[in-house]
Order: C-alpha cells, then structure tokens, then sequence
C-alpha cells in the first residue's frame, strides 16, 4: 500500500482535522502468534497510541521535529522534516487473543504482538493403544 495523506474537514467548523501518512506495514505468522511491524521513523514509545475497539486496532503515532540540543541557538538553512502524524486501523480476525496483545518501539519499528487464541494454535494429537 502507497503511503497516503489524508485530510478530513470537520462539518460546519470550516477546522481543518488533522493529516495522516498511513504507515507501511510487514505482518508475519508465526505458530503461536502474528507479527505487525510499521515503520514510524522519529516517533518515539511516548508518542504512540494504540487503541482495541471490538475487534478494530487503530495505531496513531507523532513525530515531533525539534533541533538538536546542539542547534538550538542555530536558525535552518534548509529544512525537509516535519512533524507527521501516523494513523493505521486495522481488522482483527476472531482467531487472535485481543487479551494478551503486546507493543514494542525500536528503531522507528513498532512491532505488535497479536497472539492466536489457544483453540487455533496448532497442537500435536498423541496416538494411543
């Protein structure tokens, strides 16, 4: 998926609502879980929300662009970042344990433990006698 900006206008306000990039996303299967990783370069552990509505995850991430301690009593030459605001929903499948989801930031990565439920996770049938 392309990356996407996306504004909304509120109704009868004439306020603009804020922009979104979409980030891109790698999910992986595992046999006991599913991975998501969204790239959310600048965007620190602080600056993440992650929110589960029914079966509904919606990831919001800020990044703010500040200078450097050691630039602030410098004024920009030239400046290409700015502050963006990331925003992802996704779908949950009925398979996954919405109890036991897990986050972690790294990197600019954001990786999203969704875990299989226990009635989907594949298990070894023993044979007897």
């Amino acid at each position: 998926m392309n990356t996407q900006l996306r504004t909304e206008r509120s109704h009868g306000t004439g306020l603009e609502e804020p922009k979104y990039v979409v980030p891109k996303v790698d999910i992986f299967e595992t046999g006991d879980e599913y991975l998501l990783q969204a790239d959310m370069p600048g965007v620190g552990k602080d600056a993440i929300q992650i929110s589960l509505d029914s079966n509904e995850l919606t990831i919001l991430g800020h990044r703010a662009v500040g200078r450097d301690k050691a630039a602030t009593s410098c004024s920009y030459l030239h400046r290409e970042s700015v502050p963006v605001n990331f925003r992802r929903v996704f779908v949950l499948d009925p398979t996954i344990d919405t109890n036991r989801i897990t986050a972690e930031m790294d990197q600019g990565v954001l990786t999203v433990h969704l875990p299989k439920a226990e009635k989907v996770k594949p298990r070894l049938i023993p044979v007897t006698d």
